[in-house]
């Protein structure tokens, strides 16, 4: 396409040149040269606000139970046949441990590819009693991340809380409003009786932010099922993690945050660890701040630019020829376990979903944020493929 638009300029001005030197030429109209500009990666954002209110530790834990299964929800969803990119932010409010200045509400995590951070800020998060300002933190997740433009990418954000909704200074119509402007779509869960949250307006909140309301028994533990595949994923998982090689200022910890990362998982449930490692296998995460493989991938020449102190002392002493056969055969082994557990998710998923037609589907945060997630990505042209 380049050479072509190089060529036609070329040729366009030629013409043109040509044209201005001769008295006797005829007038040329010269077309247009069409610019191209880099279009923009379609993107999934999806800001959670948490009440961390005293009451909330259950919401607490279904959010840590189900993060991972709401990712790979999130990695079905094609647009035009490829796979967009995952963002995910994290707010908590109603926390009296947070300043009464910013309305007790404070951002965890702007959007961010990086779902270990995402995973670590959530398992740090800890309850205190509160006022909960839903309005207040609907306007801030609006006004403070940065939301992508283009009309292609879905953008949602999730409030649940059990309080009234309309507590606060900021009127929770006017912050939703302001996020519709902005293609950002208002879902609300309710931490308790549907019908008691219907009458606090959380129901009102999602008719008006144009999203879904749902509510849960944020006291209620998640059911697991377990299946004949999640062992197997395991040990793929563990040696996925010995394909990652750290670079620079943050190499180190952030590998060793990947592992604390998978302890997390696996502290919540041999299920959610499963699930977990099913989202490292998938393109969505990656890690190009770190990792040199997933660097490589997004720029070719990177290990040229790369200074020697910045990479493990293992491989400090290597040439840059060697870092290059190393990398790629890195690459390739993580390949191939990608693959491995791509194939064993499916078959995963296909035992979970006809164990699930047994029993009644759990209402959790976890089911309330994929079912909306899916409708709403119909509606938006995107395709769900399992």
């Amino acid at each position: 396409m380049k050479s072509n638009i190089f060529i036609s300029t070329i040729f366009a001005t030629t013409i043109s040149l040509i044209s201005c030197n001769s008295s006797n030429a005829k007038s040329v109209d010269n077309p247009p040269v069409e610019k191209t500009t880099a279009a923009e990666t379609t993107k999934i954002q999806v800001a959670l606000l948490l009440d961390t209110s005293g009451s909330m530790d259950g919401l607490i834990d279904q959010a840590k139970s189900r993060l991972w299964n709401i990712v790979n929800t999130l990695t079905t969803l094609k647009y035009d046949g490829k796979t967009p990119d995952i963002e995910i932010a994290l707010y908590e409010y109603g926390n009296d441990g947070l300043s009464q200045k910013s309305n007790y509400i404070r951002q965890v995590a702007p959007l961010s590819t990086d779902l270990d951070l995402i995973s670590e800020k959530l398992f740090a998060l800890k309850t205190n009693g509160g006022n909960e300002y839903c309005g207040a933190v609907i306007q801030d997740a609006t006004k403070q991340l940065k939301w992508a433009k283009d009309n292609n990418n879905m953008k949602l954000i999730y409030i649940a809380g059990n309080e009234e909704f309309n507590q606060g200074g900021i009127n929770y119509k006017e912050a939703i409003s302001d996020a519709l402007k902005n293609d950002i779509y208002v879902n609300t869960i309710y931490c308790g009786d549907r019908t008691e949250g219907i009458n606090i307006l959380w129901k009102d909140g999602a008719d008006y932010g144009k999203g879904k309301y749902f509510n849960i028994d944020s006291n209620e533990s998640i059911r697991y099922i377990a299946t004949p595949y999640d062992e197997e994923i395991t040990k793929c998982n563990e040696k996925i993690n010995k394909t990652y090689i750290g670079y620079g200022a943050k190499g180190s910890a952030k590998k060793m945050n990947q592992e604390t990362q998978d302890k997390n998982a696996q502290r919540v449930s041999a299920a959610n660890y499963a699930e977990r490692a099913v989202s490292k296998s998938k393109a969505v995460y990656k890690n190009e701040s770190w990792d040199l493989v997933d660097k490589v991938k997004d720029d070719a020449g990177a290990i040229s630019k790369i200074k020697k102190e910045e990479l493990p002392a293992e491989l400090q002493g290597k040439s840059e020829s060697e870092l290059k056969t190393i990398v790629a055969e890195k690459t390739k082994e993580r390949a191939t376990i990608q693959k491995e557990i791509g194939t064993l998710a499916k078959k995963r998923q296909d035992y979970i979903d006809a164990e699930s037609k047994k029993s009644k589907k759990q209402d959790d945060l976890g089911n309330a944020i994929n079912t909306s997630i899916v409708a709403f990505a119909k509606v938006k042209g995107y395709t769900v493929e399992k």
